[in-house]
C-alpha cells in the first residue's frame, strides 16, 4: 500500500492523536469525516470543505455504481478528479445498502426509522417496540435486497432494475471510484436481528471480507504497474451487541492484512455502544487506524476518541442543516441538554442580528451572515440557507476535533470533555 501509513503520535489512555498519511494528503486524527454520499457534501462546493479544514470525505460506492456511474467516475479521473476534491476519500462498499434494503424493510429500520436509539437507556425490547410502532404508521413495503453467501441481488430503488453485487464487484466499483481508502464488504445487522441471525451473518460477513481482501489484492498487482490509483483497505468488525462475537471479529479482522478497521452493525444505544467499543477495544493492536461508521453525534464522539477510535463519519451534521438545526458550540449555549443544537427556523430568531455562534469563525459567520437572514432564508427554502446552515454545522465538528486533538496532544483531553459535555 505504497503512500499510505499510520503513526500514533501522542496517546492519553486508549483515546490517541495520529497521523494518517494518503496519496491525497494527510490526516490528523482524531477527526470527522463529512458524507458525500454521491460526490458531494449536498449544498457546499469543495473549496467551503478546504476553508472550514475538513480532512477526509467519504462517498456512497452503492448509489455511485447506480448514479452515474463507475465507469463515468473513472474516466473522470475517479473521485478526486470528479469532484474536484483534491484531498483524501473513503467510499463505503455498499454493505449498509443490504440491511436498508433488506433486513431494514422488513424490520422497518434505516434512513426513515433510526438504528441507534436517541435515549441512553433504551433497551433492545424497548427500542423493538418503538420500531413496530413506527412500522404500524407507514404502508408496508416488499424488501428490496436478498442475501446468499455467495451474493446480494438487489432492486434498484431508483428505476426497479435487479443488480447482483459480491464483495469481488464492491472491490472493482471502489477501484473504479478510486478513493484512497475503502472497505470490504460486510453484511451489516439490524438492531432486531437475533443471535442465531448475528452469529450466520459474522460467518457470512468474515467469508466476504476475505474475498474483499483477495480481490484488493490481485488488484495491487496492476496498481503497481500503473494501472490504477493506489489504495489501502479496511476490513470491518461486526457481531451485533454480543461480546464473544464482537471480541472474534475484531481477532479475525486484525489477523487479515486490512490496513485498518472500520466498526459497524447494529450499536442499538449509547450504553451498548461503549461497551461494543470496550470490547473491540481490548481486541486491537496500536499500529492501524479505527474508523466508527455512520456514528458522529457530539457525545458518541467522546465515547469512541476515549476507546481508541480514530475517524468518524456521519451525515447528521450535514442532513439537521437541511431542516434549520444549527450546531452550537458551548460558548454559543451548547449542551447536552440542548444536544448543542437550536433549530434557527424558530420565531424567536426572526429578527436576531447576531452571527449563527457569536464566537464562531465558519465562513457563514465571520462574513456576517445573521441569524435573521438565515431565518429568513430557511422559511422562504431558499438554497442558500442550507448552504450557510451546513457550512456552520461542518465547521462546529471540525472544530470539536481540533480542540480533541490538541487535548490529547496536550494532556488535557479531560478538561475539553468538561467544556463540551459540562
Amino acid at each position: 500500500m505504497s503512500g499510505f501509513s499510520f503513526k500514533v503520535v501522542k496517546a492519553r489512555g486508549q483515546a490517541r492523536f495520529g497521523e494518517l498519511h494518503t496519496p491525497h494528503g494527510s490526516i490528523n486524527t482524531p477527526a470527522f469525516v463529512p458524507v458525500g454520499t454521491q460526490a458531494t457534501v449536498k449544498a457546499v462546493r469543495p473549496r467551503d470543505l478546504l476553508e472550514i479544514k475538513a480532512q477526509l470525505l467519504i462517498c456512497n460506492t452503492y448509489h455511485l455504481y447506480l448514479r452515474p456511474g463507475a465507469e463515468v467516475v473513472s474516466n473522470a479521473g475517479g473521485l478526486h478528479g470528479f469532484m474536484n476534491w483534491k484531498g483524501p476519500i473513503m467510499t463505503d462498499s455498499g454493505g449498509f445498502q443490504v440491511l436498508s434494503l433488506g433486513a431494514g424493510i422488513e424490520h422497518g429500520v434505516g434512513k426513515t426509522v433510526k438504528l441507534f436509539a436517541d435515549s441512553a437507556d433504551d433497551s433492545r425490547i424497548e427500542a423493538l417496540a418503538d420500531m413496530k410502532k413506527s412500522r404500524g404508521e407507514i404502508i408496508t413495503r416488499e424488501k428490496f435486497c436478498f442475501v446468499s453467501d455467495e451474493r446480494i441481488i438487489f432492486k434498484s430503488h431508483l428505476d426497479g432494475t435487479f443488480h447482483e453485487w459480491t464483495p469481488e464487484k464492491s472491490i472493482d466499483m471502489q477501484n473504479k471510484l478510486g478513493a484512497d481508502i475503502i472497505f470490504a464488504l460486510d453484511e451489516c445487522t439490524s438492531p432486531l436481528h437475533n443471535r442465531e441471525y448475528t452469529e450466520k451473518s459474522l460467518q457470512r460477513s468474515h467469508a466476504w471480507e476475505e474475498r474483499s481482501l483477495e480481490a484488493f489484492q490481485k488488484g495491487q498487482g496492476l496498481r503497481a504497474k500503473g494501472q490504477g490509483k493506489a489504495q489501502a483497505i479496511y476490513g470491518i468488525v461486526q457481531g451485533g451487541p454480543y461480546e464473544d462475537l464482537r471480541r472474534q471479529s475484531t481477532k479475525f479482522v486484525e489477523s487479515h492484512d486490512f490496513f485498518g478497521i472500520g466498526i459497524g452493525g447494529a450499536l442499538v444505544n449509547k450504553i451498548v455502544m461503549e461497551q461494543i467499543l470496550d470490547w473491540v477495544a481490548a481486541e486491537l493492536s496500536d499500529n492501524k487506524p479505527v474508523h466508527l461508521l455512520g456514528i458522529g453525534g457530539i457525545d458518541d464522539i467522546f465515547a469512541g476518541v476515549e476507546r481508541g477510535v480514530d475517524s468518524f463519519d456521519c451525515a447528521d451534521p450535514t442532513r439537521i442543516s437541511r431542516r434549520g438545526d444549527i450546531l452550537l458550540s458551548p460558548e454559543d449555549g451548547g449542551s447536552r441538554k440542548n444536544r448543542w443544537r437550536a433549530n434557527i427556523s424558530a420565531g424567536e430568531f426572526r429578527e436576531d442580528l447576531n452571527p449563527l455562534g457569536i464566537k464562531c469563525g465558519c465562513p457563514a459567520c465571520s462574513e456576517g451572515f445573521s441569524k435573521s437572514y438565515v431565518n429568513h432564508l430557511m422559511r422562504s427554502r431558499e438554497l442558500t440557507g442550507y448552504t450557510l446552515t451546513t457550512i456552520h454545522n461542518l465547521y462546529v465538528m471540525e472544530k470539536l476535533m481540533a480542540e480533541i486533538r490538541e487535548g490529547i496532544a496536550e494532556n488535557k483531553l479531560e478538561k475539553v470533555k468538561e467544556r463540551w459535555m459540562g
